[in-house]
């Protein structure tokens, strides 16, 4: 999905996530994204493991 951005690509999108949001907020914002993430990735491995049990 994200193989095709490359170095300048993410610093192009920090860039503007700075401008954006601020760099106060920036770590907020990343701890919500890895929560969410980690979520995500918890309830696709529960689905699996049931689908698997099953």
């Amino acid at each position: 999905m994200f193989s095709n951005i490359g170095i300048p690509g993410l610093i192009l999108i920090l860039i503007l996530a700075l401008i954006i949001f601020g760099p106060s907020k920036l770590p907020e914002i990343g701890k919500a994204f890895g929560t969410s993430l980690n979520e995500f990735k918890k309830a696709t491995k529960d689905l699996t493991d049931d689908s698997k049990k099953s």
